[in-house]
């Protein structure tokens, strides 16, 4: 299965499941995982309490975000 993180095309067909959290990990490194961020999925904002609950699909698009810091 097909998914875009951040518009760049990923396969999924290694995770054992298919849900946000696991998308992430082809996206974040471990450093990554501990930063805050905020996760879209398809254009809606998805808590971090339903990563593991939310499924991703053929298509889907993930958009992840890191605070900027700056003045």
């Amino acid at each position: 299965m097909n998914i875009f993180i951040n518009g760049q095309p990923f396969d999924t067909c290694d995770l054992p499941e298919q849900n946000i959290r696991q998308a992430l990990t082809l996206f974040l490194d471990e450093e990554q995982q501990k930063q805050p961020f905020a996760v879209a999925l398809n254009g809606d904002f998805v808590g971090k309490p339903d990563y593991d609950s939310i499924q991703v699909n053929q298509g889907d698009s993930l958009d992840v975000l890191f605070p900027i810091q700056g003045g």
